[in-house]
């Protein structure tokens, strides 16, 4: 197992950047309408998520400024929880919020630890 441990920085950054481009994909459907577009108008609490997933999908990415932007995408995702998908049930499988939870998890892990090796707030660390 300690082989294993010895990759965990790396792998850290592998689930950062997967994370990152699938939620960049949330935010480009919603303000680039790509690869397809979310709904042709928005309204403006959907357009500032929208913002938020393709800084927040684009600085996660790359590793930069990792623990306050996964801060603010966790947020983003805990609101969006609370605020849409939990008013249509109480049970994630019926109100299509398992991702949005998986998401805030996944982003309040990231605040905690960091961005992994391989990225710009480790280049810069070093530096």
């Amino acid at each position: 197992m300690s082989k294993l441990d010895t990759w965990r920085p790396q792998m850290l950054s592998v689930l950062r950047i997967m994370t990152a481009l699938l939620f960049l994909e949330h935010g480009m459907m919603k303000i680039l309408h790509f690869p397809a577009p979310m709904m042709p108008h928005l309204p403006p609490l959907l357009v500032a998520a929208g913002w938020i997933e393709i800084v927040g999908g684009i600085l996660l990415l790359l590793g930069l400024f990792t623990r306050i932007t996964a801060f603010i995408c966790s947020g983003e995702m805990a609101i969006a929880y609370f605020s849409f998908h939990m008013a249509k049930s109480f049970w994630p499988g019926l109100n299509g919020g398992g991702e949005a939870i998986l998401y805030c998890f996944i982003f309040l892990y990231f605040v905690f630890a960091g961005a992994g090796a391989w990225s710009l707030d480790a280049r810069m660390k070093r530096a």
